[in-house]
């Protein structure tokens, strides 16, 4: 029987639109070849299917992890933090010029603020660290918040591990700022570095205790011209501060530094530091400290998911509305809530 003209060219559309889905679908395997392979283009687009809110692309995300992640973890993941103003894009560069000169790869993931009204972002450290971002052994990826809690992308720990899986052993997280709720870089990173200014007024006021006891290394940046003395001074105050701390359990005692990125200066003397940490670390609780980036991340990342899976819920919504109209206070409201999702599950019989 002979097929019409018509019903032969569906058939050629329907045939070329299964083609072009099949090598749609197969476009994730490529990308995750190509970038064991350290092709930055294939990582960039990695990358960004990690950072999507679209199904297929967070698909494609979570088949090239599986395929990479035997590649990953040898990397000295660095997180740095510190007032805006501070100097990190300035520093990140100097930084990671001289783990170069030493035949390291360094890949920066800097996190930039995202409004919260528009939800967005300038991403301009490219333009601060343009030697940096040519030089072909880095490769330096500006990502949104998108008002994360915690200064990282939701999706960082991802992009780390596509980065080590490209060959960087040099990963460098830089938040948008401190405080209580942005120290989220801490839990995942293996050494935490706190950048202060000096002659800013009070020293300690301007810094919350918490993220003092968390950082692993303190540098007082910018101590140059005028501004070497109060830099050293600044040293002075922070080193005692940290001696009052609590003996921690990797009895490391945080050191402090000054530099100044600009002129190139104590750069060797933060390297040696960083390279001692790493060294201590992994002479102590490296794997502790690498099981605990794993636990964190896999319950912050599920309980974002069930947020999102919980936010259209009708239920949800009633509970609300009983809140504003003050029917309910909210920790009882929250018990019921979870008392009828999980069919109160956690009482014992």
């Amino acid at each position: 029987m002979f097929q019409s003209d018509a019903s032969k060219e569906n058939s050629r559309k329907h045939l070329v639109s299964a083609l072009r889905q099949h090598l749609h679908n197969d476009q994730w395997s490529e990308v995750a070849d190509q970038i064991l392979k350290g092709n930055r283009s294939a990582l960039s687009q990695a990358i960004t299917w990690s950072e999507s809110t679209l199904p297929q692309h967070r698909n494609f995300t979570q088949k090239i992890i599986e395929k990479v992640l035997p590649f990953t973890g040898r990397s000295f993941r660095l997180g740095m933090t510190g007032v805006p103003g501070v100097g990190k894009s300035t520093l990140i560069e100097a930084l990671g010029m001289q783990w170069i000169q030493q035949g390291h790869r360094v890949a920066v993931l800097a996190i930039d603020p995202s409004s919260p009204i528009t939800q967005g972002s300038i991403l301009g450290d490219k333009t601060r660290m343009e030697q940096l971002s040519m030089n072909p052994n880095a490769f330096v990826r500006p990502s949104a918040s998108a008002n994360e809690l915690g200064g990282v992308a939701a999706h960082t720990h991802e992009a780390i591990l596509l980065c080590e899986a490209a060959g960087f052993d040099r990963i460098i997280v830089e938040t948008v700022g401190v405080g209580q709720s942005e120290t989220a870089v801490h839990h995942m990173t293996d050494c935490f570095l706190l950048l202060m200014l000096a002659g800013a007024g009070d020293q300690l006021q301007g810094i919350k205790r918490g993220i003092m006891e968390m950082c692993d290394l303190l540098a007082i940046t910018k101590a140059d011209g005028d501004n070497h003395r109060k830099a050293e001074l600044a040293k002075a105050e922070y080193q005692n501060a940290l001696h009052l701390f609590p003996e921690r359990p990797d009895a490391w005692s945080p050191p402090v530094v000054t530099l100044s990125a600009i002129e190139k200066k104590g750069i060797d003397l933060l390297v040696e530091e960083l390279n001692r940490f790493e060294s201590w670390s992994k002479s102590r609780q490296w794997n502790i400290r690498r099981s605990g980036q794993l636990t964190w991340q896999f319950e912050t990342e599920l309980l974002r998911q069930l947020k999102i899976k919980m936010s259209g819920l009708p239920l949800i919504q009633e509970v609300e509305k009983k809140i504003i109209d003050q029917e309910i206070g909210i920790s009882e409201a929250v018990q019921q809530l979870l008392a009828a999702i999980f069919m109160d599950t956690d009482k014992t019989p």
